[in-house]
This record gives structure tokens, C-alpha cells and sequence, in this order.
């Protein structure tokens, strides 16, 4: 032990014992397995002397991230994609030392992806790599402090605002054709239950797409994974609880036979066709948000904190984005 050793496949095999941790590796060469087992030792002394910022690079932190975290995480295939452009960017110090990594380096990289992105995309990113260096502080114990906790962030972006119209509506129920009572038997159709799910429940794309038979009852759906990570109960309308009724007996298991990349592409195809633009099916959320938050508190509807609950809002600011009562009618009540 501790010397290469030549296995029968022709690699090189190599295994030491350092500070009690037991270390082993295989490679192509004796040279490689020499230097891997040089930098090793190296590296779990200057760890064990609380050093590890001065051997272990920026590119370590983002590929243990990406190959230990984020396939725990419900948005793991985004993280992945973006941690995996990180590292072939030149502005992304990847081969420097974590101790090393200032916050200029940071800036530098932001200030290059705002003239690339839009400023949400570019937070979006900014807090991914927020977690990757928070992790390599508190978890990894690589550094002690983070250099992100000195970069500014981008100012979070508008709520997005855009109602789909009832003439929009109408136009791409027809692209995608959506005939009310009839069953829905190609993809195509398919898109459009979904959407018109969207339009009457506020689930996301994601939620309606990934529904099985077994979470859908006779006036909810069950939604094991949402945004925040929450299941929830989805209340159905009658109009709706029909809509699923005419997709029994399409698939057995899911009630769609859609994957994301499929939805999204048939979706923007209907809507180049019917001529319009300006909106995504992500839209519906708000649609039907707006709709439905109009009616909160009138006599046989949502009371406020229902409304929240359908939606599945921890917090109620994001609930008042959609009621909004006028002075006249609150007046009336008191």
C-alpha cells in the first residue's frame, strides 16, 4: 500500500492511508497515479490544518456542487447545465484557489453576463453561485468566508404581469386542437387540455404535466412537488373535474403524455401560427390568479386565506399582487 500497482487490465492502481483517511484511485499511468497521490496528501494536510482554500480551486467547489448537491434539488438539471458553462467561461477563475477568488473576480464575471442576459437570469446565476460558495464555507469547510457576500446582486425583476386575453385564449385552443367533449388523442390536443388546466387551476406547466391517475380525486389533485418544495391539494372546478374525466383512459399512469420540451415547443408552435405573442404558458398562472383573486370574498368564494392555500402562497403579498379591491367596495363593507 502506497506504492502504484499495475492491475491486469493495464491501469494503475494506487491506495495510501493519510491523517486516518484511507485514499485510493485508478488511472491510465504510473506518473498519474504518482501525482494524484502527491496532491492528495497534500490536499488532507492543508484540510486538516484548516488550509484547504490554498489547494482546493473554484472549479473543485462548482464540480463537487454539481455532482453532490444539486442532483438533490428539484431544479438540479438547471444547475448542472449553468454550473457546467461556468467552468468553460475564461471569466470564471476556475483554476484559482477558493482562498484566492476575490470579489472582483465575481464582478467581473457578472458585469460580462449583464451585457449577455437579462438582469434575472444573471441573479438567477448569481444565486447559484452564492450556494456553491456557501456550501464550500459551512459545509466543506474549504474557506471561511464567502467573496459573493460583497458582489451586489441585480435587482430583482417586475413581477411578470401579462394576462392572456380571452381572443388569445380562443385563438390557441384552435391551433392546438381543443374540442370541448371531444377526447384529446393527439399531442397536439393534449397541450391544449393542459393549458386550459392552467387557465382554471393556476398549476404550473410542470404540476399539470407530471400529474398521475392516482393523485387526481373527485374534486383535487394532489401536488407531490411544487416550487417551494410543498405538496399541496389543487381544488378543481366542475368544468374542470370534466377535463379530466375526457383525459381517462388516454395513459394509464400520467394523466399526459407530454414531457417539457415537447409541451413547450407545440405551445410556441400554435401560438406563431395563430399570429401571436407576448406570452408563455406560464402566463396562465397569472390569468387564472387574476381571474379567481377578483372573486376573493364575495358570497361563495375564496375567502383570502383559501385563496393562498389554492395557490400554494407561503407568503400573501404574493396573493395581493391579484386582489386588489377598490376604495368604493371596501367602503361597503365597513
Amino acid at each position: 500500500m502506497g506504492k502504484p500497482v499495475k492491475t491486469e487490465s493495464g491501469k494503475w492502481w494506487v491506495q495510501f492511508k493519510a491523517l486516518g483517511a484511507r485514499e485510493s484511485g485508478t488511472f491510465d499511468t504510473k506518473r498519474e497515479a504518482e501525482d494524484w497521490q502527491a496532491r492528495r496528501k497534500t490536499e488532507l494536510k492543508s484540510i486538516a490544518k484548516g488550509r484547504a482554500g490554498e489547494v482546493k480551486t473554484l472549479g473543485d467547489a462548482l464540480r463537487k456542487f454539481r455532482d453532490e448537491v444539486s442532483p438533490t434539488h428539484k431544479g438540479g438539471r438547471w444547475e448542472t447545465m449553468r454550473i457546467e458553462a461556468m467552468l468553460r467561461r475564461p471569466d470564471v477563475p476556475s483554476q484559482l484557489p477558493l482562498g484566492r477568488v476575490l470579489p472582483d473576480h465575481i464582478i467581473k464575471w457578472r458585469d460580462a453576463r449583464m451585457k449577455e442576459v437579462s438582469p434575472g437570469a444573471v441573479l438567477r446565476e448569481m444565486n447559484l453561485f452564492g450556494s456553491v460558495l456557501g456550501y464550500a464555507v459551512r459545509e466543506w469547510r474549504w474557506i471561511t468566508r464567502s467573496p459573493m457576500t460583497e458582489v451586489r446582486r441585480p435587482p430583482s425583476p417586475k413581477h411578470r404581469e401579462r394576462l392572456i386575453t380571452r381572443d388569445e385564449i380562443k385563438g390557441m385552443l384552435r391551433q392546438l386542437g381543443y374540442h370541448p367533449g371531444k377526447l384529446p388523442m393527439t399531442i397536439t390536443a393534449q397541450v391544449g387540455y393542459a393549458f386550459m388546466i392552467a387557465l382554471r387551476t393556476g398549476m404550473r406547466a410542470s404540476e399539470i404535466v407530471d400529474l398521475t391517475w392516482d393523485r387526481v380525486h373527485s374534486k383535487w389533485v394532489t401536488l407531490i412537488e411544487t416550487k417551494n418544495g410543498d405538496a399541496r391539494d389543487v381544488p378543481l372546478s366542475r368544468k374542470t373535474v370534466k377535463l379530466f374525466e375526457r383525459m381517462r383512459g388516454i395513459n394509464d399512469v400520467t394523466v399526459f403524455m407530454l414531457g417539457t420540451g415537447t409541451r413547450e415547443a407545440l405551445f410556441r408552435m400554435a401560438r406563431d401560427r395563430a399570429g401571436l405573442s407576448g406570452f408563455t404558458f406560464h402566463d396562465a398562472r397569472h390569468t387564472a390568479a387574476t381571474r379567481i383573486g377578483a372573486t376573493v370574498g364575495q358570497p361563495g368564494r375564496l375567502t383570502f386565506p383559501e385563496f393562498c392555500k389554492a395557490f400554494g402562497w407561503r407568503d400573501p403579498k404574493h396573493a395581493l399582487i391579484y386582489v386588489n379591491p377598490s376604495a368604493a367596495s371596501l367602503a361597503d363593507k365597513m
